[in-house]
């Protein structure tokens, strides 16, 4: 079994080590992180690749933590992607049974401390099992006024854009929408992350230096930070690394400051 997602939250003296380096004054109100390396991390320890999927899964706890001690007030994580699905059979199941686990077994203490969790992508097509936890977890964190984590799931970036492509298409064919009155704003209504702002850092792990279909069209403007790190050695620290970098950054939009 995994272990209580109590022992990761716990706040104690030796939680904040090292987070005096951050001026929290200027944290990113949105992290977004691929979480990459997992398969590899259990090869170098001639594991099978489900152990480095386990692994891997506290690291999503302790980041959560650390997010949540710092005061980040969106947290989302791509969990599977719509490629994913081409994997061996084996490692999609184990996959599918991985947030089935988590969410039964750590449930209570999210719920306890007021985090909210969301789900982005096609879940209509996930397994009975596992959308059957999703609807739960939805539900019992529906009221959290704290931390919003959201997972990615079964998402793509490109196939969010044109799913809010046929909904604005939609409303303009039956009448509802002019084409004039579609501005960024409308179109941020119709993606899977509508109501959460855009990701200001997107991390990825592993080495690989590319976003992989990831929230596309809402990281137009983020701050980019990639480490050779595998995800399941990330941790609390490799967060504090990446925002003490974000935090170096001078952010333009564009413009000149």
């Amino acid at each position: 079994m995994l272990q209580p997602l109590s022992r990761w939250f716990r706040r104690s003296g030796t939680d904040s080590a090292g987070a005096e380096t951050i001026d929290r004054a200027s944290l990113p109100r949105h992290i977004a992180i691929i979480m990459d390396g997992n398969g590899r991390w259990a090869n170098r320890r001639g594991l099978p690749r489900v152990a480095g999927h386990r692994a891997g899964m506290t690291q999503v706890r302790e980041v959560i933590r650390a997010c949540d001690e710092l005061g980040i007030r969106y947290l989302t994580l791509y969990a599977f992607s719509t490629e994913n699905w081409k994997r061996p059979r084996p490692e999609v199941e184990y996959l599918m049974r991985l947030p089935e686990e988590f969410f039964r077994t750590e449930i209570d203490e999210l719920v306890a401390r007021r985090v909210q969790v969301r789900f982005i992508g096609d879940v209509d097509r996930l397994p009975d099992h596992t959308r059957r936890v999703v609807d739960e977890t939805l539900r019992r964190t529906a009221g959290g006024d704290g931390m919003v984590v959201c997972f990615a799931l079964n998402y793509g970036g490109r196939a969010d854009i044109l799913e809010a492509v046929r909904g604005l298409m939609r409303e303009a064919a039956e009448g509802r929408l002019s084409p004039d009155a579609v501005t960024e704003a409308v179109f941020d209504g119709y993606l899977s992350t509508a109501g959460i702002p855009d990701p200001d850092l997107v991390i990825r792990t592993s080495g690989e230096r590319r976003l992989s279909n990831f929230l596309l069209w809402q990281s137009a403007y983020a701050e980019l930070w990639f480490t050779d790190v595998l995800w399941p050695d990330f941790g609390r620290e490799g967060l504090l690394e990446a925002l003490r970098d974000y935090q170096r950054r001078q952010r333009r939009f564009g413009g000149l400051k």
